[in-house]
């Protein structure tokens, strides 16, 4: 089983999110479970407080030490161990990508510290030993939904997570390139119809020109894959050589 451990002031945005969809069957079908844990449950502050003021100054207020520590123990004390990989929602981090989520994918045990205010005191993300990981660089409010994001690309790669093992291989990124674009019925829909080559029954041909589309999306929405594609994928772009003609002998 998945299992998913997301330290959190606002449990509630992350257990509404995951109850929904495939996230919500796959944690019904046991494939996956996900707890979140509210930080402010154990802090030792009379008022109920988890953040301060900035030693030196500065605008905001930061997410103290101690009930980041102590929620985090108890994470490790109800699940025996440290969790394999302990995430740190931040700019400053490695940007989530396909290629991690497969990484991840193969991991039993992640935990997610999701900050909040202006940051997080810095030794608790030393006792924690996190890692730091974007998904884009730009700011939110705070690490909730960069964690929502990574807890669904993560999990549709889960083994019985998908319908259909094998609808995640071919689809965007998953080869570096863009997915090609798809169609269903109707056959016709305002003079728009679906292209013929998808109802040819040749499957071949079909498989050709859903690469070929893939190319041309690729190269006209993100230059940077089509140009790493390439780099790659020497061979499949090469001059192809003319054949050269037997001379016939009388």
């Amino acid at each position: 089983m998945k299992n998913y451990y997301v330290m959190t002031l606002f449990p509630e945005m992350i257990e509404n999110v995951v109850r929904e969809s495939i996230s919500g069957r796959a944690i019904k079908a046991g494939l996956m479970n996900v707890e979140a844990f509210n930080i402010r449950d154990y802090t030792k502050d009379a008022h109920n407080h988890v953040d301060d003021y900035p030693y030196g100054g500065g605008a905001g207020m930061l997410m103290q030490v101690q009930p980041i520590v102590d929620c985090y123990q108890h994470i490790v004390d109800q699940i025996g161990h440290r969790p394999a990989r302990v995430l740190f929602m931040s700019p400053q981090g490695r940007t989530f990508d396909q290629r991690m989520a497969e990484e991840l994918a193969a991991e039993e045990d992640i935990l997610f510290l999701c900050g909040h205010y202006e940051g997080i005191d810095e030794r608790a993300l030393e006792i924690l030993d996190v890692e730091h990981v974007s998904i884009g660089d730009y700011i939110l409010t705070g690490g909730e939904l960069p964690a929502l994001s990574m807890i669904d690309s993560i999990s549709r790669l889960v083994h019985g997570v998908l319908n259909k093992d094998a609808s995640h291989e071919i689809e965007s990124f998953s080869d570096g390139l863009l997915e090609y674009p798809q169609y269903t019925r109707p056959e016709v829909y305002e003079d728009r119809r679906v292209p013929a080559i998808l109802l040819s029954g040749d499957h071949k041909k079909v498989d050709e020109w859903r690469h070929q589309m893939s190319l041309e999306r690729t190269k006209e929405r993100r230059p940077d894959l089509y140009e790493a594609y390439v780099a790659s994928h020497a061979k499949e772009f090469a001059p192809k050589k003319p054949k050269r003609r037997r001379k016939r002998t009388e």
